[in-house]
């Protein structure tokens, strides 16, 4: 498995050894004739990941200390030996034929290519949650069209609306990280990922750079298809809410055109809340709220005949509030980054190709 590989599959992970072994026989299960070359990031775990890794015959490659997903995902990139690049999260499990389709849509032309992140867990609310408003959806191309403060709000409201979600094999503005896939020479030539940003920001960085240096259309297959085994409580929601929240300051350090990302609806409910010491009458309009700023939850109870679905619209602004306040403070934390800069590409590209 080196220079003969079709594919080479970089999986990143940080303390995964109870996950990670389901990825790796998914991939060792995939219904491909093509030859695939497994690489393991272990970014510095103390839970024996790369033993895990190794024992599967994948190809280990060890931090002394921990980087972050961007240098990881650069340490997989510079192993690679295939011609693609895919990259998946240690929890994710591949579909029997994702690398097979993966590399049919290469065949036809695609430069990068990512699929569906479908939520996977213990049966319950929070995973029926996820199902219905999946966050691992990729973000569509309308956004490229403007970076404008007012344009990406007009989105944002159209979504709340939207009847059904885009559907098909098309062009996005950017891949979600825990699927995504490209060629390797054009993802060296825009020196893969920055290593500064973390956690949620490193994949858009690069699917914006990649977009401006004009690799190629960024598409999505549905038929690249992962599971996304995960936490579904609602603890981990706003953990990962907040988490989001503050790599999206830190993208936004890193590109100032981009309009700020705050949600309304948390500001909204804080003012009513605290009108109602005042006015009592805002106290209910406070709880109604989220079923007008969140409309798709009421539909989907009223069409599914579940009334239990109401209480997305309430799970929905609890975690834009977290969101809100971990962008917030990554707008504080990330105050001295450095926009986007040749520097940054430089180091990154040293990190990739390794020192002239």
């Amino acid at each position: 498995m080196t220079g003969s590989a079709d594919l080479s599959v970089v999986i990143c992970s940080l303390n995964g050894a109870s996950r990670i072994a389901r990825c790796l026989d998914a991939l060792a299960a995939q219904q491909t004739g093509a030859t695939l070359e497994i690489i393991v990031v272990d970014d510095c775990s103390v839970d024996g990941t790369g033993d895990v890794a190794e024992a599967r015959g994948a190809v280990v490659i060890r931090h002394p200390v921990n980087r972050g997903p961007g240098a990881a995902r650069n340490s997989g990139l510079a192993a690679a030996k295939a011609p693609v690049v895919a990259f998946l999260d240690d929890d994710c499990e591949p579909t029997s034929h994702w690398a097979s389709g993966l590399l049919k849509a290469y065949e036809e032309g695609a430069a990068a290519v990512g699929g569906p992140i479908v939520p996977a867990g213990k049966p319950g609310f929070m995973l029926g949650y996820f199902v219905r408003n999946n966050p691992w959806s990729p973000l569509e191309l309308d956004l490229a069209r403007s970076e404008n403060m007012l344009y990406r709000f007009s989105l944002y409201l159209r979504a709340q609306w939207q009847q059904q979600l885009r559907t098909g094999r098309r062009e996005v503005y950017a891949l979600p990280g825990a699927n995504m896939s490209f060629r390797r020479e054009a993802l060296v030539e825009v020196a893969g990922f920055d290593e500064r940003l973390g956690f949620g920001a490193e994949d858009t960085d690069l699917c914006i750079r990649w977009r401006r240096a004009g690799q190629g259309r960024l598409v999505f297959d549905p038929n690249v298809e992962v599971l996304h085994h995960f936490t579904a409580t609602l603890q981990d929601a706003l953990r990962r809410s907040r988490s989001y929240g503050r790599c999206g300051a830190r993208l936004y350090r890193n590109w100032p055109s981009m309009s700020l990302t705050l949600f309304p609806g948390p500001l909204a409910a804080l003012c009513l809340l605290l009108a109602s010491a005042w006015f009592p009458v805002c106290l209910p309009m406070a709880a109604l709220l989220p079923l007008g700023l969140y409309p798709k939850a009421v539909r989907t109870a009223v069409l599914r005949h579940q009334l239990l679905c109401v209480a997305d619209s309430y799970v929905r602004l609890l975690q834009e509030a977290a969101h809100d306040w971990g962008y917030l403070r990554g707008l504080w934390r990330y105050r001295h980054l450095s926009p986007e800069r040749s520097a940054a590409r430089t180091s990154a590209a040293t990190a990739v190709d390794g020192p002239s």
